[in-house]
């Protein structure tokens, strides 16, 4: 069977890579395209996830993003044609799903962000099936143009699809020299998406936080910021300066949480990824969603948005050593209790092979 994957972020890198790997095994053949976004890119060629690069990331604008999407949308028609796939998967693209809508290709999407009000009404409405988490309920879907017996939901959170494939134990002495780690904790922060659609026209106290969090920890601990755009990278080097090591290349997430004494998040993967991991975490998402609820709920993080109650947790949270061995056994128990997404997707595929 010709499968098209179009992948258009660092998590879906993570998520999509260990299906690909297994559809190869089975003698599918496989076209994976993305578009030129600095993070996606990279950690492609890190994870050897290998991409046919078509169209651009559109940044923070409204304009350059129809602008972008549209452009996109037609490049991809050509290829696509050409291709000929019997089935696309995607993570809720929007381009993927006109294209796919366009030439009549049935279009298995994923999302556990319908927060992402822009994106989801651009393909929700198209798709054939839409897998999420469980704990999305079907009335978040209700109002975006699908069926609730089109909605196929999976027992786990999307890092399960690969925190169970990188099982590898880290080497933290080359790990700690890797990243120049020199003092005796370690705090990992990895900003919002702020080009992010739902997140354009929001308030943000992130900058705020990782201000105070500079102030208070720099001199006892190494802060590692992992930025996400070319210049906010920029911005935060130039406005902290040899107080943080903000990171200018794109690297493995699940490295620098394995350094991690405390990891504050101010998005959703890495967040939950973290938890999964059993490492103390913190959420400042400057929005709610179903993820963050369930896992404080589970007692996986605690989201906060006062910077000086962050602070006084950050504190107890690195000098905790009861605390800490608590997280790691809850967070194991219910890693252990999901299943891998990347199954529910394989049965899906399967039910397309037999029609």
């Amino acid at each position: 069977m010709r499968i098209w994957f179009d992948v258009l972020t660092p998590k879906q890198v993570m998520f999509f890579k260990h299906s690909v790997d297994l559809l190869r095994e089975k003698d599918h053949e496989l076209l994976c395209t993305g578009r030129n976004y600095r993070e996606c890119v990279k950690l492609s060629r890190l994870k050897k996830l290998d991409l046919k690069i078509v169209g651009k990331f559109g940044g923070s604008s409204k304009y350059e993003k129809l602008r972008a999407s549209s452009g996109r949308i037609f490049d991809l028609a050509k290829e696509i044609k050409e291709f000929e796939p019997e089935l696309c998967v995607s993570f809720s693209s929007p381009e993927a799903a006109r294209v796919a809508f366009g030439l009549g290709i049935p279009h298995v999407t994923f999302s556990d962000s319908p927060h992402a009000l822009a994106v989801q009404k651009l393909t929700i409405p198209f798709v054939n099936y839409l897998l999420c988490p469980w704990i999305i309920p079907y009335s978040a879907w209700k109002n975006l143009g699908i069926s609730k017996n089109q909605i196929i939901r999976y027992h786990a959170l999307d890092p399960v699809a690969w925190i169970r494939i990188d099982t590898k134990l880290k080497n933290k002495k080359k790990l700690r020299r890797r990243y120049g780690i020199e003092k005796n904790h370690t705090i990992v922060i990895r900003p919002e998406e702020s080009q992010a659609s739902y997140l354009i026209d929001k308030k943000s106290n992130v900058d705020t936080i990782l201000e105070s969090i500079v102030e208070n920890f720099h001199h006892s601990s190494d802060i590692l910021v992992l930025g996400r755009y070319e210049d906010q990278i920029s911005r935060l080097k130039g406005k902290y300066g040899d107080r943080t090591k903000v990171l200018e290349n794109v690297v493995d997430g699940m490295e620098l949480i394995t350094l991690a004494d405390v990891f504050v998040g101010g998005g959703g993967t890495m967040t939950a990824e973290s938890a999964l991991l059993g490492k103390p975490t913190i959420s400042v998402s400057p929005i709610k969603f179903y993820v963050d609820t369930y896992l404080v709920k589970m007692g996986l993080i605690r989201k906060i948005s006062n910077p000086s109650k962050i602070v006084q947790l950050l504190h107890q949270m690195q000098f905790d050593n009861k605390f800490r061995t608590e997280q790691e056994g809850r967070a194991k128990r219910i890693l252990n209790q999901m299943e891998d997404p990347a199954d529910k997707l394989m049965k899906i595929i399967d039910k397309f092979v037999n029609l």
